[in-house]
């Protein structure tokens, strides 16, 4: 198995750190399903305190975070309101229509960040010709487009004309916590605008896997059923919980550690001819450029990259990649990933 010492392509490369494992080694565990797992108990309640919302639920994958949200909120026929690019629209294969029989009304943006007034020309007529308007989803930060951070007066402008449509508000918060450290802003002040929120923990956060949906008493209570469902529901889960529970008493601060590579990789790459990028949109640890430039095409480019030890993941954009740091990354990594780039420019 390929193992690239720098690792860019996301930061789901994260493998447990020592402390980590020694956490999931020393977990208590009881059967989750019974709600008898205590370190399962105490995640879920570390993401209450941390969202300010009323309970949780411990799920193997956030991708299963948004398929549930989704499927307590919507009924067959229903419409969510998402931005183009946001993860439900491209990667988590059609689930939204799967299991929940809803169709997705995509806004265009170039931030990741759209409008009320975008919100507001989408929701349908009140018309057996259309599908109901349902629930507006809002991907915080938002990937795609570069780890941007949604800020708190953009999303209480889309609440306010959502609670005005009698709109359910969901937030995919597979990256909150960078948004948290990368803002300065509690996550209690971004989720309380939502009746859901989710936490991803395997990708900055460095858990092996799981995320934690969190919402209302009666919104987990009917998650509950959607993760049996789905297949969620697990036995001694602590041994996995023990890990994100790890991860929330260590990890979070030193997110501020991938913010900082992420831009200087971005200063880096300004400075390479044939490389463009827009160094003020690099928020949090994302970073995404364009190679146009080069002249070379982008599965060429990345097998040069790789040659040298470096990885980075492409985009839906044939000229365009992205390059995710995180806990892994050595300490020379970005300047081991600027030489890469600047050695493939030169021809591999």
């Amino acid at each position: 198995m390929t193992r690239f010492p720098v690792d860019l392509s996301s930061d789901t490369q994260t493998r447990p750190t020592a402390g980590m494992r020694q956490a999931i080694a020393n977990a208590e565990v009881g059967d989750e399903q019974k709600r008898e797992d205590p370190s399962v108990n105490r995640l879920q309640e570390i993401v209450c305190e941390l969202t300010g919302m009323e309970a949780a639920v411990f799920l193997p994958t956030g991708t299963m975070c948004n398929l549930v949200a989704h499927a307590v909120h919507c009924r067959p026929g229903d419409e969510m309101i998402i931005e183009e690019q946001s993860h439900p629209v491209h990667f988590e294969g059609g689930g939204p229509a799967v299991h929940s029989r809803a169709s997705l009304r995509c806004l265009p943006t170039t931030s990741g960040i759209f409008t009320p007034q975008q919100v507001e020309a989408a929701i349908r007529p009140d018309d057996p010709h259309f599908p109901k308007s349902r629930m507006v989803c809002i991907e915080n930060t938002h990937n795609l487009k570069g780890g941007r951070i949604w800020p708190v007066p953009a999303i209480a402008a889309v609440a306010e004309t959502a609670r005005k449509h009698n709109l359910v508000m969901h937030l995919d918060g597979a990256r909150l916590m960078n948004a948290v450290v990368g803002a300065g802003v509690p996550a209690k002040d971004y989720c309380r605008f939502f009746d859901s929120a989710w936490i991803d923990l395997s990708k900055g956060l460095g858990c092996p896997a799981g995320g934690v949906l969190a919402g209302s008493k009666a919104f987990i209570a009917s998650a509950w059923r959607y993760k049996f469902l789905f297949g969620g529901a697990m036995r001694q889960a602590g041994i996995l919980a023990a890990a994100g529970v790890y991860a929330f008493e260590n990890h979070v601060e030193r997110l501020a550690e991938d913010h900082a590579k992420a831009a200087a990789l971005a200063r880096g790459m300004a400075e390479i001819k044939g490389i463009e990028i827009d160094v003020a949109a690099v928020e949090t640890n994302i970073v995404i450029f364009d190679i146009a430039g080069t002249g070379i095409p982008r599965a060429e480019f990345m097998n040069r990259v790789q040659s040298q030890g470096v990885r980075f993941s492409g985009l839906m954009q044939p000229t365009r990649l992205r390059a995710v740091t995180h806990l892994d990354i050595p300490k020379d990594g970005v300047e081991r990933a600027l030489a890469a780039v600047r050695g493939a420019i030169k021809g591999g």
